[in-house]
């Protein structure tokens, strides 16, 4: 599993969670988001960020919430997010989709080819790309509102 954060501002390192690695609540808020996610994106963009995520459990914990509830200056709580959106998160919808495009050009020999082709690949992504994800989203979720929080990708 691997994990980023995306902006008009910049972008984050790729965050690698460890296989075999269960992503509960604690994991997440305890190593994801305190010690690589947070601190990278406040190099990025200081104090002065948004933060959104999709619905993951992980990501819709009591805990997580109180977190990034005290730790963000703006947070996207799950209470205002439909529970199945993919269609609202930048990277899923946009980013991800490009990104494999390129990764999978060649067949992969193993997990490490992989995450080094990641790495790699990760390394040469144009802010254009994610630019563009970030100029969808308004859109989308004028499209989501529309569809009361239901699947919408048709009406886009």
């Amino acid at each position: 599993m691997v994990s980023v954060a995306v902006s008009k501002l910049g972008f984050t390192d790729l965050i690698f969670v460890e296989p075999g690695v269960k992503v509960n609540g604690a994991y997440y808020c305890d190593v994801l988001l305190q010690k690589e996610m947070l601190p990278a994106i406040r190099s990025i963009a200081g104090e002065v960020f948004i933060f959104q995520q999709d619905s993951a459990p992980a990501h819709r914990a009591q805990d997580t919430v109180a977190l990034l509830a005290h730790e963000t200056p703006r947070f996207i709580g799950p209470d205002l997010w439909p529970l199945n959106s993919p269609d609202l998160n930048p990277v899923d919808y946009k980013i991800w989709g490009y990104f494999q495009e390129q990764v999978y050009r060649y067949p992969t020999v193993d997990v490490t080819d992989l995450k080094q082709r990641l790495v790699e690949v990760w390394s040469t992504m144009k802010q254009r790309i994610i630019d563009e994800a970030v100029d969808e989203w308004r859109k989308r979720l004028r499209c989501c509102v529309s569809a009361k929080g239901g699947h919408f990708e048709h009406k886009l």
